[in-house]
């Protein structure tokens, strides 16, 4: 009997991406393992990438958990890496641990991922010590995302803030025009390039071309989140899509 999945997403509610390039993956996945899935989310409010509105929204997380614990989803996803940076250095182990006791006080413990643990996860996983990082953010709350990622002992030679503080502008962007972008970056001794460092700005179509242009992984914050939601649920952690993470080796 094929197995179902059901992938819970903890989602802010202007956000639109990560219900697309997730299931886009784990449906990509689907062509190759005889395994499904479903997606089901709850939103926290959120329509201007602020610090003000990230903090807000982050203490709306909880009551999301319980929301999803009750459809006992498989895995839960908090598909905001900004919102977790802002709250300061290493809060996604803060935040995934408060998340799991919510599900665990509705009677039905579920594993949790966060998009920033996932990103840094990842990172780890492909072996990188310097990595360079795109972003729609602003500038200070880019250069916020960068420390956080340097504290988890990674070197980013270089960030590139597209400066966009609407967040349905950031999910209308092209992911197409990031073969254009990543150029603006040296990406000598970098091992990794992190093309988009949000759950919101799409970049899946752009991975595996940009990857087979510069030849060194590429990944994103979808990609990063997907890969980590296969692992907590024990599945192999392989698509046909999303660069060199879900390729199989890892």
């Amino acid at each position: 009997m094929k197995k179902t999945y059901r992938i819970g997403q903890i989602v802010p509610s202007s956000n639109v991406t990560m219900e697309t390039e997730i299931p886009a993956i784990f449906k990509a996945r689907e062509t190759i393992f005889p395994e499904k899935f479903t997606f089901h989310s709850s939103r926290m409010r959120m329509k201007k990438v602020t610090k003000e509105e990230l903090e807000a929204m982050d203490a709306m997380s909880l009551k999301c958990a319980t929301e999803l614990s009750d459809a006992h989803v498989d895995v839960m996803g908090y598909a905001c890496l900004v919102a977790i940076m802002s709250m300061g250095r290493g809060y996604h182990c803060v935040s995934e641990v408060n998340l799991h006791q919510e599900t665990i006080k509705n009677d039905f413990p579920t594993p949790i991922v966060t998009s920033a643990g996932a990103l840094i996860n990842g990172l780890n996983v492909l072996g990188a010590k310097t990595v360079s990082v795109i972003t729609p953010y602003m500038r200070p709350l880019t250069d916020m995302v960068v420390d956080y990622i340097e504290h988890q002992g990674f070197k980013v030679k270089e960030s590139i803030a597209l400066e966009i503080p609407d967040n349905l502008e950031v999910a209308a962007q092209d992911p197409m025009n990031l073969l254009q972008i990543y150029k603006q970056l040296d990406l000598t001794g970098v091992d990794v390039l992190v093309v988009s460092a949000c759950v919101q700005m799409p970049s899946l179509e752009a991975i595996d071309l940009i990857e087979k242009e510069i030849g060194i992984p590429v990944t994103s914050a979808a990609v990063c989140t997907t890969y980590e939601m296969m692992k907590k649920l024990g599945i192999e952690a392989k698509a046909p899509i999303g660069g060199s993470l879900l390729n199989g080796n890892y």
